[in-house]
């Protein structure tokens, strides 16, 4: 009888993984305490799941910002566009949308989660409703793991258990603790992809969504990122798309000071935004500063913006000078958020930091301190910015240790890598 191959998370790493391993002949059982399998890929893409990106292995690598070099393997044997054509063979039909994010054309995250049952189901993979609670390791090498109701005796095992974000999901840091115990080193935990809190200005506008504006991050006085697109102000700071993807640049709040920068009007340049203050200037001649902006911005945000102008608030507007009105465009070009730090990593979408790469080897995923042990996914200190990146990262090494493990696995069948 051949060696089972345990994969701990049914994830989309931990799916992807019994898949290429079943694939390839091994017996597979796939551990998971949810319910359902691939609770968190279902939430991803609010609800819709951004499966990758439609890029090649170098842009994949330009986008992990952490580690990223350790991933050039797993990419280069699959890659973004390798896999939409995984996915679709699967029959889940993909779109690709701005920023080359990829998505069902179903817009249900379900499909993509139910297309890969599916396939573990034909592919006879075990599912154990069990909770992993540790690894029993014999001589150096894996021998089995010990479940909650169970001891699921295997040739190899895959660690998919995720990360910290989320942990409604199942991503509890169980893996983590289990790979300590193995002997591996856990690098530091915290959110990446993650909401940001500042000194209070987010009270002030909680609520407000702001669409089609750009964002600059600083970190001390150096401008690190910029990008274009929507946020929105909440009771602890600011959240949103926008922020999401600059949170993955700011890594140093322990040493450095972060600001925001909103370009509240970045469709004119300044020259074009002067003439379009002379115009609403115009307009409301005879009216109070502080109700002469009803036509550039949303109510909740004038206060704000008329504070920082220091322009009187009732000074009527044809006594507003050049100088004032200077100020005025550049606080609304240069809308600034000083910022407190990160949200907590329970918040991210994310984690950064977990098994230390340096003590994995990046075409197998195989652990170089234990023989038989693999992982995949989120467990490991690399993490992407948004836009399926992460996923991809997910698929891609789900897909290397897989295959791995069966081709250590005794398994009585042996195939050629295709």
């Amino acid at each position: 009888m051949s060696e089972t191959i345990v994969v701990v998370g049914g994830g989309a790493a931990g799916m992807m993984a019994a898949i290429a391993a079943a694939e390839r002949g091994a017996s597979v059982t796939l551990l998971e305490p949810n319910e359902r399998l691939g609770k968190k890929l279902n939430i991803t893409g609010k609800g819709r799941c951004n499966v990758t990106n439609n890029a090649d292995t170098q842009t994949l690598l330009a986008n992990v910002p952490r580690n990223g070099k350790f991933l050039y393997s797993a990419f280069s044997r699959f890659d973004g566009r390798d896999a939409m054509t995984f996915f679709e063979a699967l029959g889940v039909p993909l779109k690709t949308e701005r920023g080359n994010r990829v998505f069902p054309v179903s817009d249900r995250a379900f499909d993509v989660s139910a297309a890969l049952e599916r396939r573990l189901k034909a592919l006879r993979v075990r599912l154990a409703r069990d909770r992993a609670m540790a690894l029993e390791i014999t001589s150096g090498a894996v021998t089995a793991v010990r479940g909650a109701h169970g001891i699921y005796p295997a040739g190899a095992v895959i660690l998919a258990t995720g990360g910290v974000s989320y942990p409604a999901t199942g991503s509890t840091g169980e893996g983590h603790r289990m790979a300590r115990e193995a002997g591996h080193t856990v690098t530091p935990l915290r959110g990446s992809l993650v909401p940001l809190r500042d000194y209070g200005l987010g009270r002030t506008l909680q609520g407000l969504s702001l669409r089609n504006v750009g964002l600059t991050v600083f970190e001390d006085k150096k401008k690190i990122y910029t990008d274009f697109g929507e946020l929105l102000f909440t009771h602890f700071g600011v959240s949103g798309p926008l922020v999401l993807s600059a949170s993955a640049h700011m890594r140093h709040f322990d040493k450095k000071t972060y600001r925001l920068e909103i370009d509240l009007k970045p469709a004119l340049d300044e020259q074009a935004l002067d003439k379009r203050l002379l115009r609403d200037f115009e307009k409301y001649a005879n009216h109070d500063f502080c109700n002469a902006l009803d036509d550039l911005l949303p109510q909740k945000l004038i206060g704000a913006v008329v504070e920082r102008t220091e322009i009187p608030p009732h000074e009527k507007v044809h006594d507003v000078t050049r100088e004032q009105r200077r100020r005025l465009g550049q606080v609304l070009k240069h809308f600034s958020v000083d910022i407190a730090g990160p949200c907590p990593v329970t918040d991210a979408i994310v984690t950064s930091g977990g098994v230390k790469i340096g003590e994995i080897d990046p075409k197998t995923m195989a652990s170089k301190l234990v023989k038989g042990l693999y992982f995949a996914g989120e467990i490991m200190d690399v993490d992407a910015y948004t836009g399926g990146f992460n996923l991809q990262i997910a698929w891609a090494t789900g897909r290397a240790a897989g295959m791995a493990a069966a081709e250590q696995a005794p398994s009585g069948q042996e195939e050629e890598d295709t």
